[in-house]
This record gives C-alpha cells, sequence and structure tokens, in this order.
C-alpha cells in the first residue's frame, strides 16, 4: 500500500513497522523540533533512504491533491503540530495514532495526566480522520501496563513501542479494519497543559510533587523556593518529621536541594532557573 506519514523520530518506528510490512511511502510530512522532547534528524534521514518526499512545512489541500495525484491511498498522522484538512476527495483512508487508549485522553499532548492521575493501563489508538479531533471510529488499540513509578520518559518510550506494534498489525490487515472501525461514544478532551498546570508547590504531601514532577519529566515542573521560580526534571523523596515551613530549603550539595514538603523531604536533582522572560509570564500565576 502507498502511503504518506507525518511525524518525527518519535514516530519513527511507526514509519519502520509499516515499510518492513511491505507499504511503500510516498511522502514524510515532519515539523522542525520545538523542544527538548522532540527531533526529526532520524525519521527525515529515513525518508530519504526510501526515496519519500519530505515537507517541513505546513499541509495544504494541494499537498494532500498532489499525495492523490502520486497514487497515494493512505495518510498515516502518527504525530502533527497542525490540523489536517480536508482528505476526503484525494484519499482512500486517513488515520491516526493517538497516544491514549480512546475515547479517554482525546487532546494533543495526553501523557503528563495520564501518571498525575495514577492510571494502571494505558494505550495508543489507530481511529479513522475526522473533523472533530481524535473522535474518528476506532480500527484498533495497542494497550499496556503503568507502574506505580511511571515517570513521562518511560510512558514516552512505552507509547513509541506500542505504536510500532499497532502499525505492524495495521499493516497486516488494513482493508479489514477499516471497514469494522467502530465509534468511539462519549470521550473526554484533556487539553494542552499551560504553564499553570506544570506548577507545584511544597505545601503538598511528597507523594504527590513526586507524583507532578514525574509526570512532566524533561518538559518541567515549576516551582518557587525564595521567590524565585525553578523548572525541576528529576527528584526523590521521603517521609520524615523536619519541623519546617514547606517550601524551606533543609541541606544543599553542590546543585542538589532537600526542600521541606508538608510530611517529608523532596530532593532536587535536576533543576536550573527559570529564564526571566519566562519567570515574567508565570509571576501572574
Amino acid at each position: 500500500m502507498r502511503f504518506a506519514l507525518t511525524g518525527g523520530d518519535r514516530t519513527l518506528g511507526v514509519f519502520e513497522a509499516l515499510v518492513q510490512a511491505g507499504w511503500q511511502p510516498v511522502k514524510l510530512f515532519s515539523t522542525p523540533p520545538a523542544n527538548q522532547v522532540e527531533s526529526n534528524s532520524a525519521i527525515v534521514a529515513y525518508a530519504q533512504q526510501h526515496d519519500a518526499a519530505i515537507q517541513l512545512s505546513r499541509m495544504t489541500e494541494r499537498d494532500i491533491a498532489d499525495l492523490g495525484e502520486r497514487g497515494c491511498e493512505v495518510l498515516i498522522v502518527a504525530s502533527y503540530s497542525w490540523r489536517i484538512g480536508n482528505w476526503q476527495p484525494y484519499l482512500k483512508y486517513a488515520v491516526n495514532m493517538h497516544p491514549s487508549p480512546l475515547p479517554l485522553g482525546r487532546g494533543p499532548y495526553p501523557l503528563p495526566r495520564a501518571i498525575q492521575e495514577n492510571r494502571k493501563t494505558w494505550g495508543v489508538t489507530c481511529h479513522r480522520l475526522a473533523a472533530e479531533m481524535d473522535a474518528g471510529d476506532i480500527l484498533a488499540v495497542e494497550e499496556f501496563p503503568l507502574q506505580d513509578d511511571e515517570c513521562h520518559e518511560s510512558l514516552h518510550l512505552k507509547v513509541q513501542m506500542a505504536s510500532r506494534r499497532l502499525a505492524g498489525r495495521l499493516a497486516g490487515r488494513f482493508p479489514e479494519l477499516w471497514d469494522g472501525a467502530r465509534p468511539q461514544g462519549e470521550g473526554s478532551y484533556w487539553p494542552l497543559n499551560t504553564p499553570g498546570d506544570h506548577c507545584f508547590d511544597f505545601n503538598l504531601p511528597v507523594e504527590s510533587i513526586k507524583r507532578h514532577i514525574r509526570a512532566f519529566g524533561t518538559t518541567e515542573s515549576l516551582t518557587r523556593i525564595g521567590g524565585a521560580w525553578i523548572a525541576v526534571r528529576r527528584a526523590a523523596g521521603w517521609p520524615e518529621r523536619h519541623g519546617q515551613a514547606p517550601g524551606t530549603v533543609l541541606h544543599a550539595y553542590g546543585r542538589y536541594l532537600v526542600v521541606a514538603a508538608l510530611d517529608g523531604c523532596v530532593a532536587l536533582l535536576d533543576w536550573e532557573a527559570v529564564r526571566p522572560e519566562h519567570a515574567k509570564v508565570l509571576s501572574g500565576l
């Protein structure tokens, strides 16, 4: 089957699984990396190896029409920063690979909230691309368990691996799964996290703080110490009676800080001061 794909390096496994199943790539649509989670050098190199066209600008209706003219049958939206226009006049199929077990967790990036809500299982869903975001009929779901100490990075990797497995399942029986797709029914939409969603303070139990920091990982949790905003990527914590107000720095060793929480101590292991322009935005929270 001839296909086009949208995605970056985190969805390279989807691309590889489809090619390994004998599908022929026509074009890759990607976006320049915007943060520390994203990259696209590996998937661009893979597309070049397989003689697929590459586009880094936003997909237009003319681009979709061009896919049809090239004999492309299916558009696989593995990840993409922009909404896809009307594909139905030009392509036979179009699906989205969404990083949640739909209809739970519709929205642009549900991973942190899955950890914050202490979910026990998670999944990746392939659904028909519809006008309403993440609401199209479901072809297949690849589910997996979550651990009690799940973090953003481990969940991100699990989603990548599940996406590859799901792509392999799709490749072998795509028309059958398309024809048998089932409606989602009522679901939940999780909007993109705001700077305020990244924030925590130390007037919380240690376990709540640890879960919050794990949920955002390298995308950073935000808090204030001594009136200054800092971005935290990794921490540890333990229960301890300390008799100090939450937020008090109890100990420092090099770059490590131990801070009093409601019922114990939180050790900040990977953190840095927030840039002044970001601190100005956060000061209004």
